[in-house]
């Protein structure tokens, strides 16, 4: 198993129509597998990003039609990378519930999808801002945690709200789980105020690395992201940092030993004990 690893995370500013989207994000993952990136991931909200639930239901696509889903998953094929769409918006294909999936696609230089994960926490909060979320409304959550097979590992998959539950991130690195993934499209104050510190916790607390596309800026739906898409080693250091809101690509080097290297010092994940109460 290779122990050295090139990725590359877009950051984006996600438009509200797949046309629009794609035109975005295609170059920049060009210019990273340009750059040597083996691994590549984008944010969540990559093909679409509208949060207005009539207007993401009157153009939300099924996983396979997505016009979106389907360009990335060629151009995986044709630039020989791993690609991790971080999420797509598609429909779940349950005709009974109109709710969308927000489904992060591993997809393999081949053109396949590999694994694939429906976030299983959903953003229903009231924000000291005033602002109010209620993603349930329009997104199904899903049921099932995704540890993805790579040539360099197991990668965790997690989307965005999922980082503040770290029993979450406590399976995945038990299941095998050397990076993991949290694409995000984070709130601004939320974002300000947390992004960085929970996602360096889940780091230290996994000995694993956390790689974060994210979006950033102001959307056509009226949201402002955070941005700030960063990557973090097994012991919590900052390797790679965007340092505002623009679309581009961030770049890293991952060295894998690092991740047996941290679990040894610290084996945390062999230490649980069971507990009465409270």
């Amino acid at each position: 198993m290779a122990e050295i690893l090139d990725v590359a995370l877009i950051q984006l500013n996600t438009p509200a129509d797949h046309a629009a989207a794609w035109a975005q994000v295609e170059p920049l993952v060009r210019e990273a597998a340009a750059g040597g990136a083996k691994l590549v991931l984008t944010p969540e909200g990559t093909n679409i990003l509208e949060q207005r639930r009539d207007r993401r239901l009157a153009v939300i696509q099924d996983q396979d039609a997505d016009p979106v889903v389907r360009g990335l998953r060629a151009l995986a094929a044709e630039l020989g990378i791993w690609l991790l769409i971080g999420s797509a918006i598609v429909k779940t294909g349950d005709p009974a519930d109109p709710r969308a999936a927000n489904r992060s696609i591993l997809v393999g230089p081949d053109g396949a999808v590999k694994a694939t994960y429906d976030k299983l926490h959903v953003f229903d909060v009231d924000l000291p801002t005033g602002e109010r979320h209620r993603e349930s409304e329009s997104i199904r959550p899903g049921a099932h945690a995704t540890v993805a097979e790579t040539p360099w590992g197991g990668l965790g998959l997690s989307i965005c709200y999922d980082v503040r539950f770290p029993h979450l991130y406590r399976a995945l690195a038990r299941a095998g789980a050397s990076m993991i993934a949290v694409p995000a499209a984070f709130t601004r104050p939320t974002g300000e105020a947390h992004w960085e510190v929970m996602l360096r916790a889940r780091a230290i607390e996994t000995g694993a690395f956390v790689l974060a596309p994210a979006q950033g800026g102001e959307h056509e739906d009226g949201r402002k992201t955070w941005g700030r898409s960063v990557v973090i080693s097994p012991w919590g250091e900052v390797l790679a940092r965007a340092e505002d809101d623009a679309p581009g690509v961030l770049r890293a080097t991952l060295d894998l030993s690092l991740v047996d290297k941290a679990r040894r010092a610290i084996p945390q994940l062999t230490h649980d004990r069971e507990f009465v109460g409270p």
